[in-house]
């Protein structure tokens, strides 16, 4: 695990913005964290960062938001209504996560980890003391992210606490 910590929510954009830099097509991104933690912030700024241009808002009541005009589709989903695994079959998700130009952020998915595919990267934010701080933790799930752990770890080493010593592990 990577721990992080922003103190504004232009650095968890940021933040976000280091780690879009490194997805690839077909890469899935969880999203944990308390009502207000910054999902939503850590998807605006990551999608700022694949030249997403229009505005980036929640999906809560739409469920999903496709964004098309970045150097990869950005797919992202709020299941935080979801009450069942069916819900995730009919939203599409298999269809979203094999499209190998896009790339899946999902708020609130740690509800339907069990549903997922069990190669992923799960960003979990954590209100801190004061109003804009933010503790990240960062879980490397999977070969795909694994491979990228050292390029991950730098990216993020200006808001970086520390590196557990199983920063690859479940």
């Amino acid at each position: 695990m990577i721990l992080l910590h922003t103190t504004s929510v232009d650095a968890t954009r940021d933040l976000a913005a280091a780690v879009a830099e490194l997805v690839r097509g077909g890469d899935l991104i969880v999203l944990a964290g308390d009502l207000g933690a910054g999902k939503t912030a850590f998807t605006q700024g990551f999608g700022r960062a694949l030249g997403v241009e229009g505005p980036i808002t929640s999906p809560t009541y739409t469920l999903a938001h496709q964004y098309d005009d970045g150097r990869l589709r950005l797919h992202h989903l709020d299941v935080y209504r979801f009450d069942a695994t069916a819900e995730v079959l009919d939203v599409g998700l298999a269809e979203l996560l094999d499209d190998p130009d896009a790339v899946t952020l999902i708020e609130w998915g740690d509800a339907i980890l069990s549903s997922l595919p069990a190669d992923l990267l799960e960003v979990r934010l954590v209100l801190g003391g004061d109003d804009d701080d933010r503790d990240v933790t960062i879980r490397m799930v999977g070969p795909r992210w694994a491979a990228r752990q050292r390029a991950l770890t730098a990216a993020l080493s200006p808001w970086m606490v520390a590196e557990s010593p199983t920063a690859g592990g479940h």
